[in-house]
């Protein structure tokens, strides 16, 4: 594939009912592709669509509240039939294709069920990026930062003829460090694959998903290329996802975005790598990578969130909920021998179950 430094990216968000097994992530594996088609055919008139970005849960959310669960009725490896399907489309077009996400098994890391995402080009997968902050206590599936041993890129970056691409998904951008990071690997364009849930989403007054995209982009001096979850709240309970995917410049200008509230939309924004190229060499001025003073923070040569003290082969929201609990202990935000304050969800799923019974 020729160089290509100026085109649109699309950031496409889905609304499609949760898979509960694995015959059922093909349906919305199918309407994946189907967008693809609508955004480069629709699109070309314009400017070339190169780069495509889905949300979290695009293919298979977590919906089980186990790990035993997800092992057993969702997750799968990759590369895979899905992955194949995406990857003809990308050599179709000559585009990028940022996936949502699928919950992912891996021969090498036995018990452990992954959030995944995959960098797709034309001549196949360009990275995986598997969820490093699983919004806990609600996601059981695995964090590669829990595994002892684990020796694989925490954040990749690819790169590739359209600039160096890294992705982090949803939760992880509540966190400056995970983009710092893919920054300081090289990345240009930042990918969120997201399913950011109402009242967090881009509209005020908690707009968090508008805050966080423009903070990101700015302080990484790096384009934003975000895709939110647009289902509705009978498709993917007990949330109801708010939409507003964006395309975001590396000043945190906001360069389109979608309209808020839930429903599929297809949005496209120029992106110049050229421009971001220039505009990196030519500054001294607001060039926070070059001013960052990492040596001043004492708190990233401590452990907060420890990892899991044994092989997770069935964890569960209430060991999440432990795992949170003893933190906020160490950090004195609980008392030692003092109680959780809040009801744990399994005790209210269960209480809800008797009241309907």
């Amino acid at each position: 594939m020729d160089e290509c430094l100026k085109y649109y990216a699309a950031t496409c968000q889905t609304d499609q009912p949760n898979p509960l097994n694995r015959s059922e992530m093909k349906r919305n594996t199918e309407r994946v592709l189907r967008m693809i088609d609508q955004a480069v055919v629709g699109y070309a008139p314009f400017m070339p669509v190169k780069l495509v970005v889905f949300p979290e849960f695009a293919h298979a959310a977590p919906a089980y509240l186990t790990l035993k669960e997800l092992r057993e009725k969702l997750a799968v490896p990759i590369p895979n039939a899905h992955t194949e399907k995406l990857q003809a489309k990308a050599k179709e077009y000559g585009l990028y294709i940022q996936t949502g996400t699928m919950l992912e098994t891996d021969m090498k890391w036995p018990g452990a069920v992954f959030n995944t995402t995959c960098l797709i080009a034309p001549e196949g997968i360009a990275y995986k990026y598997r969820k490093v902050n699983p919004w806990i206590p609600w996601e059981v599936h695995t964090s590669p930062h829990d595994l002892e041993g684990y020796d694989e890129e925490l954040f990749p970056v690819a790169r590739t003829p359209i600039g160096n691409i890294g992705a982090a998904i949803c939760y992880d951008w509540l966190f400056p460090e995970p983009l710092r990071q893919l920054t300081a690997n090289g990345a240009e364009i930042l990918a969120r694959v997201s399913a950011y849930m109402d009242p967090f989403g881009s509209t005020e007054p908690m707009d968090w998903w508008t805050v966080v995209n423009r903070c990101r982009a700015l302080e990484n001096m790096a384009y934003v290329v975000a895709a939110n979850q647009g289902a509705s709240l009978k498709h993917y309970p007990p949330f109801s996802w708010p939409g507003g995917s964006m395309v975001v410049d590396y000043d945190g200008r906001l360069l389109a975005q979608a309209s808020p509230g839930p429903g599929e939309r297809i949005v496209v924004a120029p992106i110049n790598i050229e421009m971001l190229r220039y505009e990196r060499k030519m500054r001294r001025a607001h060039q926070m990578i070059a001013h960052l003073r990492t040596e001043s923070y004492p708190m990233y040569r401590q452990s907060f969130l420890s990892g899991l003290p044994r092989q997770p082969e069935d964890l569960t929201v209430a060991e999440q909920e432990q795992r949170i609990d003893a933190v906020k202990r160490r950090m004195g935000y609980l008392g030692e021998k003092e109680g959780a304050p809040t009801p744990n969800i399994q005790e209210l799923l269960d209480a809800s179950r008797d009241d309907r019974s």
